[in-house]
């Protein structure tokens, strides 16, 4: 416990909070431990004080609140650091004599070094097809039909996309590995997944300003969140890479933005324009909690961590919303703002091959997605229609369009 409190000290915790956890302990595990007569603390006592937290089979606040306590000393015992929050993975297992063909493919694409995220998608998927094929006391691989596939796929609300490309890998690595015999190749080719045609959403020059304006500066919150407004509104900038900005990232003396993307690994430089780099200044004299972080943007309150993605996005989202802004059919988040700075670039003039560096862009192609939105040139690429004589309509006497 005293590791505990003299952690919270170091992170900037209130005396207040500080003294509630303290409390928390007193009434929760220490007596628990006393009328148990414990002498030592151990995660197994912690799990048996956990048990015990729930009203008529329901935990309330206040029962949280005594399983974060918990949570706490668990954190200092094993790891030496207190979580900001306590997160449990979830494992989709792959069970079964199929399952088990499908731990070959998991372990093969692990082989290949494939990220964590694409294995654990792969997986999400798999185990979805597994239960699928069980519902339908499928038991072996060689029993599994075209049938099964299109009905399994047929059910998914989403990721239809996604889950047949990680069916059509799968199906490829058991016809290599011979535990299945060319099966489904003509399936695969020919399943034809229509993709609605995206417009990218975007806002005129004058709503990206009412929405910067709207931005109240009197807080450090505030501050932080103008910050990282413009970062995305003047500059382009992904939230991963808002979120990500170090202050090794910012060269003061040439005026430049120096970072490697989160997205595509690309390393960019962009120019730190005078109301971004005051802004940056403005939340680092007024706003910023004092922290040893390198990151530029942190979070409000003790515990102070590195800003997240999800945190960007919130913010921003959250003041284009109260801006005023008409957002009806709109996405409105930092790449909406992301997609103004195109617009207004290629209103502009901006060449494509500019806009793609400045916006950070592997390719060119990934680019031309913006010509959707270019309204005032699309128009000039407008061919007149050509005028029809009364006589085409009338073709034995007008049957065909009378």
């Amino acid at each position: 416990m005293k590791r505990c409190k003299d952690f919270f000290r170091e992170k900037c915790y209130t005396e207040g909070r500080i003294s509630k956890y303290e409390s928390l302990w007193r009434t929760g595990i220490v007596r628990f431990m006393t009328n148990r007569r414990e002498e030592y603390y151990s995660p197994e006592v912690g799990r048996k004080y956990c048990a015990t937290c729930s009203y008529n089979g329901t935990v309330r606040h206040q029962e949280r609140e005594h399983i974060r306590s918990v949570q706490v000393l668990d954190d200092m015992l094993e790891l030496g650091y207190i979580r900001r929050r306590c997160y449990i993975q979830v494992h989709h297992s792959l069970d079964g004599k199929i399952g088990l063909e499908m731990e070959k493919f998991v372990a093969h694409i692990t082989n290949l070094r494939r990220s964590q995220k694409t294995i654990n998608d792969y997986r999400l998927y798999l185990s979805e097809f597994l239960s699928y094929l069980t519902m339908n006391h499928v038991e072996k691989v060689n029993e599994i039909t075209e049938q099964h596939i299109i009905s399994f796929v047929s059910s998914l609300p989403t990721n239809k996309v996604n889950v047949i490309s990680s069916l059509r890998v799968l199906f490829r690595f058991w016809m290599e590995e011979h535990i299945v015999v060319n099966k489904f190749h003509d399936l695969f080719d020919s399943f034809k997944i229509r993709r609605r045609e995206r417009i990218p959403s975007f806002f005129t020059p004058q709503q990206v300003k009412c929405i910067e304006q709207s931005v109240s500066r009197s807080s450090g919150v505030g501050k932080r969140d103008y910050a990282m407004v413009l970062l995305a509104s003047r500059l382009g900038l992904r939230a991963s890479d808002i979120a990500n900005l170090r202050f090794s990232s910012i060269d003061w003396e040439r005026n430049l933005i120096r970072l490697c993307m989160q997205k595509t690994g690309k390393t960019i430089e962009l120019p730190l324009l005078a109301d971004v780099g005051n802004a940056i200044v403005d939340y680092l004299r007024y706003g910023r909690p004092i922290s040893d972080l390198k990151h530029v943007f942190i979070s409000s309150r003790a515990p102070y961590v590195s800003a997240s993605k999800n945190m960007v996005s919130n913010a921003i989202n959250r003041i284009i919303c109260a801006s005023g802004v008409d957002i009806t059919g709109k996405h409105h988040g930092p790449h909406s703002l992301r997609h103004s700075l195109a617009s207004a670039m290629l209103n502009d003039g901006t060449t494509i091959p500019v806009i793609s560096e400045s916006l950070g862009h592997q390719s060119s192609q990934s680019t031309l997605t913006y010509l959707k939105i270019d309204i005032s040139h699309l128009r000039q690429c407008a061919l007149p229609v050509p005028s029809v004589s009364d006589e085409f309509y009338m073709q034995r006497g007008g049957a065909f369009y009378g």
